[in-house]
Parts: structure tokens; C-alpha cells; sequence
């Protein structure tokens, strides 16, 4: 299905590209999300005609993802969970707990902004990566531990592990 690019789509192309994609995506994702429009004549003139709005949107969104980015640099949030002795969670974090625990540290994101290759299992200080805007992402620093007192602990290893880190580079 031909579509055209209301917003740049990572992967994909920059606003107003006319590209090809597979049905469900077009169908499933874009379309319901005002990502693309069809491309036919009736949606190209239409879009020819609201370029400039679109564009003057995609800046303003660009640029509030930018601040909030701005906002969260440094975040640290703790994410608390049942664990074995040997670390292992009874079950793991998912982007909904991260997501969660951003939204209480005063920040708005949505759940699908959290970007997480596969779920958090083990206890352990984790960087994880929100994609705030196509072109704006912020890294979090997600630990996950059984009590407040095993949170503070691994900040403290975490910390000594960075310092040394800056005396090899240095």
C-alpha cells in the first residue's frame, strides 16, 4: 500500500515521503495513529495544502520532546520487585513498570515510548532508552531491587563502577 508520510517515521522516511509499506502496517498503524495518509490524489492535495501546519506541528512536538529530553537528563528511578537469592525476579519488568515509575518521578511518557529489547529479569542497574520523538531519545537508569536498602547499594556499586570507568579513560 502507497502512503503518504505525515511525520518522519523511523526506518521508513522524512514527511511527506510517498512510500510503500505492507497493508497491516498502513492499516494497523499508521492510519489509525494520523501517522500517513493514502496516497491518492485526493490525500495528496489535501496534504499539499496543510504542508505548512503539519510542518509548524512536527517542530512544535520536536521541540517540547527536546525540553522534556532536556528535563530528564540524569533520571535515575528505582523499580522495586520480588526476587530470589541469587537475583532472579519472581516474573520481570516490563516497559509498563518503567513507564510507571517515570510517571512518578513527575514525568509524561506513554508505555509504548519505552524502548526495551527484552524484559528486565535479574536484580541490576539498567539503562534503558525512551524515545521521546523520532529523533529525540533519553537514557533512564533503571534499578531493580528487592528493598530500598539493596537500591541504595547498587547506586553505590554503580557509582564506583563509572568512577573507575573515568580513570581508565582519563
Amino acid at each position: 500500500m502507497k502512503v503518504i508520510l505525515l511525520e518522519r517515521i523511523e526506518n521508513l522516511g522524512q514527511m511527506g515521503d510517498e512510500v510503500t509499506v505492507k497493508n497491516g502496517y498502513a492499516r494497523n498503524f499508521l492510519l489509525p495513529q494520523k501517522k500517513a495518509l493514502r496516497a491518492n490524489k485526493e490525500n495528496r492535495a489535501y496534504f499539499e495544502t496543510q504542508k505548512a501546519i503539519i510542518e509548524a506541528t512536527n517542530i512544535k512536538r520536536k521541540e517540547e520532546a527536546q525540553d522534556l529530553a532536556k528535563r530528564m537528563a540524569g533520571l535515575s528511578v528505582a523499580i522495586i520487585k520480588q526476587a530470589s537469592e541469587q537475583g532472579q525476579l519472581y516474573g520481570s519488568v516490563s516497559g509498563r513498570d518503567v513507564c510507571e515509575a517515570i510517571k512518578e518521578a513527575g514525568f509524561n511518557i506513554e508505555r509504548r515510548q519505552v524502548v526495551l529489547d527484552q524484559a528486565i529479569k535479574n536484580i541490576g542497574v539498567f539503562d534503558i532508552k525512551i524515545a521521546l520523538y523520532p529523533e529525540v531519545a533519553q537514557t533512564v537508569k533503571v534499578t531493580v531491587a528487592r528493598t530500598q536498602e539493596d537500591v541504595k547499594k547498587l547506586d553505590k556499586e554503580e557509582a564506583k563502577k563509572d568512577a573507575l570507568k573515568e580513570q581508565e579513560v582519563a
